[in-house]
C-alpha cells in the first residue's frame, strides 16, 4: 500500500502532540481521523481536507464513543492503518496524599482508555494483516520522580502490556511502537493535569513541596518542541522496521540511560546470589 493511502486514526488531538501528528500525517497525504472530546476544537485541523479527513468527537472513557467511531472510520476509509494512543492525562502529588478519585480517572484515560481503544482497532488490522500501534507512554514509563508516581504507575502500565502485544501481534504483521518523551510544550503540565498541593509538613518544607509549587510555573518552558515530536512519529511510521520504544528529548536520553546503567550495576553486583536462588 502507498504511503499516502493509509489511514491514520489519532486520539487527543485538541492540543500538543495529537494535534501536531495530524497536521503533519495530513500534509503528507495520509488519510486522517482526528478526534478529540470537543469536535469543535479540531475543526480547523480538517478543514479543506474534508474528502482526505474525518473529524470525530471521542473521550476515549466511552466505550460507545470508540465503537462509533471506528465504524465511521471503516465506513468512509475501509481500514485503518495506524492507530495513534496519544489521549492521556498528567497528576502531580505526593504518593501518600494521592487522592484516589484523580488516580483512577488518570488510569481510566491513560490506560484503560488506550486498550479499549486498541482492542476497538485490532479485529480490523488483523483481517488486513497489517498496521501499526503508537502508544503515547513517557520517560516516566521507564524511570520516576517525586510527585508523579500514579502518573508513572500509569505509563509503567501501558509499556508493560505493549511489549506482550507487540510479541502478540508480530505474526499479523502488525507492529507496536512506544513513544517516550521528556517535557515538550503540550500543555501537559498545565490543562492536562491535575495538582493536589500537599498538606504534610515534613513533605511540604522538601523538595516534594518545591516540585509541585514549580508545576505550573513550568508548563510552557519545557526544551521539547511538539512538531519535530511528530515529525519522528511520521518517520517512525514510514522506516520499513520501526522500534519497539522511541525516546524523544535530550532529557529522556538522559534520564533513561541513568536509569539502566544504574540497573544494569546493580544487576551485576547481586549477580552471584541471584544466580544462587535455584535449585541446585
Amino acid at each position: 500500500m502507498s504511503l499516502e493511502k493509509k489511514v491514520w486514526f489519532i486520539t487527543g488531538c485538541s492540543t500538543g502532540f495529537g494535534r501536531q501528528i495530524a497536521v503533519q500525517a495530513i500534509e503528507a497525504g495520509y488519510k486522517v481521523v482526528v478526534t478529540a472530546r470537543r469536535v469543535e476544537q479540531i475543526q480547523d485541523i480538517v478543514s479543506g481536507h474534508e474528502e482526505n479527513t474525518l473529524a470525530l468527537p471521542l473521550d476515549v472513557t466511552n466505550d460507545d464513543q470508540i465503537k462509533d467511531a471506528v465504524q465511521q472510520t471503516m465506513d468512509k476509509f475501509g481500514r485503518i492503518d495506524v492507530l495513534v494512543n496519544n489521549a492521556g492525562i498528567g497528576y502531580f502529588s505526593s504518593v501518600e496524599e494521592s487522592l484516589e478519585e484523580e488516580t483512577r480517572r488518570m488510569f481510566e484515560i491513560n490506560f484503560w482508555g488506550l486498550m479499549h481503544m486498541t482492542n476497538a482497532v485490532l479485529p480490523h488490522m488483523r483481517a488486513q494483516k497489517s498496521g501499526h500501534i503508537i502508544n503515547f507512554s513517557s520517560i516516566g514509563g521507564l524511570t520516576s520522580f517525586p510527585t508523579l508516581g500514579y502518573y508513572h504507575a500509569t505509563k509503567y502500565a501501558v509499556e508493560g502490556i505493549s511489549e506482550s502485544l507487540a510479541q502478540e501481534l508480530t505474526p499479523f504483521n502488525i507492529a507496536v511502537t512506544l513513544i517516550e518523551p521528556s517535557g515538550f510544550r503540550t500543555d501537559w503540565g498545565g490543562r492536562s493535569s491535575v495538582k493536589t498541593d500537599t498538606q504534610i509538613p515534613e513533605l511540604k518544607d522538601s523538595f516534594v513541596g518545591q516540585m509541585l509549587q514549580g508545576v505550573q510555573q513550568n508548563s510552557g518552558q519545557e526544551s521539547g518542541d511538539p512538531v519535530k515530536a511528530a515529525a519522528a512519529v511520521i518517520k517512525v511510521v514510514e522506516t520499513p522496521s520501526p522500534p519497539l520504544r522511541l525516546l524523544l528529548g535530550k532529557a529522556a536520553y538522559q534520564a533513561a540511560t541513568h536509569k539502566f546503567t544504574g540497573m544494569l550495576s546493580d544487576i551485576e553486583e547481586w549477580k552471584e546470589i541471584t544466580l544462587n536462588a535455584d535449585f541446585e
